[in-house]
């Protein structure tokens, strides 16, 4: 008998030896130039994060080359992007052949990248890597994923809320999902999704030019319907939605793309909810924290004090952007006067109170500063004359706004879009994946 329970107990530590069962937030599979951005972000935003990478480096889907030059996207330098652009930057700085401009096209290469990624994740708090460590299973284990990688012959369970594959061809998602929506170009085509972006620049390689999309061709969006997976909750994708053979120059839209789906695993992983019940501002909103762009604008940089009431005000669609003559580029245009044609639409769309006040002000087809202030009034119920004292005074001191205060003339769009974003709020009303306002 007590042979037999010796050999029973040598047997258990034995299958201990090889076997451990690791509970995390997120899991992150591949370590793809979007799947350490994915990671990147999953942390930073408090979640506990594991990342597995089949080979012995980070960054293994960066190409082989002993020299790169990058283009796009050299004008948005958005969140995780932006990062690596000022560590490259840093990298080099003062070395010959090396332009530090801030839109400078960017020339690294391999090693230094790779080294900058190992940077960037030893660095980060709640992130654990995994090197060396294939996934052999995934299934579904009640509220969680239970996924098996291998390591020095040793199994590992990983329990996790939120599985992100960001493997070139999606292998890990085809296991769990027999639907892999990864055509990049439809999901972006709804006349509303732009308002869903977790991604964005001002050029796309290998982009198909569709017509009659916003923003307009070259400029580009993700939408958050095409990570997720209609039919796995809590899966999501990276790479595999990426269009044609990935060359250096798609490393911008990957580094953004994987950061907007670490804010979206995120957000599932924090609130402990699932796919199907995504809040797209919220998510935005942290994109927005980590200064992650909803809208490619080339014109309002990050370092503006007024570049997210921007954002939020034009990923609603209350203004639009617009692209700048043989430049392509998009822009926002601060300085031009605000139409009344323009934002009617959605102001009466979001606010019962716009109606009612556009019917009876009945305002020219240039939108004054007198305009805004009325409308401003009737939405929040301010009494006039205290609003427009108040908003004399605050003018220059608070908003620092160019231009002098004056009720006559047209109100500017950058004006707007801070008044709006402060006093209307409409980034506050909730769409759903389709961009569509929520009642």
């Amino acid at each position: 008998m007590i042979k037999r329970l010796l050999i029973l107990l040598l047997a258990s530590n034995f299958s201990l030896a090889y076997a451990q069962t690791i509970k995390t937030d997120v899991l992150v599979i591949g370590s793809s130039a979007s799947g350490i951005a994915a990671a990147v972000q999953c942390a930073r935003s408090k979640v506990k994060t594991v990342l597995v990478e089949v080979q012995s480096t980070l960054g293994g889907s960066v190409p082989a080359g002993e020299s790169f030059i990058i283009n796009t996207n050299k004008n948005i330098p958005s969140g995780i992007w932006g990062e690596f652009r000022m560590r490259i930057h840093e990298f080099y700085k003062g070395r010959l052949g090396y332009d530090s401009a801030y839109n400078a096209p960017l020339k690294f290469d391999r090693p230094a990248a790779l080294l900058i990624f190992k940077k960037i994740t030893d660095t980060v708090k709640n992130l654990t890597v995994y090197l060396n460590s294939p996934v052999t299973a995934i299934k579904k284990d009640g509220d969680r994923w239970d996924v098996k990688a291998t390591q020095n012959g040793k199994t590992i369970t990983f329990k996790v809320r939120v599985v992100v594959d960001a493997t070139d061809n999606g292998g890990i998602a085809a296991k769990a999902s027999s639907k892999l929506n990864a055509d990049f170009n439809k999901e972006s085509t709804g006349p509303n999704r732009y308002r869903t972006a977790i991604a964005t620049g001002d050029n796309f390689p290998g982009q198909v030019n569709l017509p009659n999309t916003y923003p307009p061709s070259p400029a580009w969006y993700i939408p958050v319907s095409s990570v997720v997976l209609k039919d796995a909750e809590n899966i999501l994708l990276t790479e595999k939605i990426l269009p044609g053979e990935k060359t250096i120059e798609y490393l911008p839209a990957q580094l953004e793309l994987g950061q907007g789906v670490g804010t979206v695993a995120a957000y599932c992983a924090f609130f402990k909810t699932t796919t199907k019940n995504l809040k797209v501002h919220i998510i935005q909103g942290e994109l927005l924290d980590f200064k992650g762009y909803l809208v490619p604008f080339t014109d309002i940089s990050p370092r503006d004090r007024n570049w997210r009431a921007v954002q939020q005000v034009c990923a609603t669609g209350l203004l639009k952007g617009i692209q700048q003559g043989n430049s392509r580029q998009f822009v926002f245009n601060p300085d031009a006067s605000v139409t009344t044609a323009e934002i009617k639409p959605l102001l009466n769309e979001i606010y019962t109170r716009a109606f009612l006040w556009f019917g009876k002000e009945k305002p020219g087809e240039t939108f004054t500063v007198a305009n805004l202030l009325s409308l401003i009034s009737d939405c929040t119920l301010t009494e006039p004359q205290t609003l427009r004292i108040s908003m004399q005074k605050a003018w220059k001191t608070q908003y620092k706004f160019r231009l002098d205060f004056d009720l006559l003339r047209p109100v500017t769009r950058l004006e707007f879009a801070v008044l709006a974003n402060k006093f209307l709020n409409p980034f506050g009303r909730m769409v759903d994946l389709e961009g569509r306002l929520v009642n």
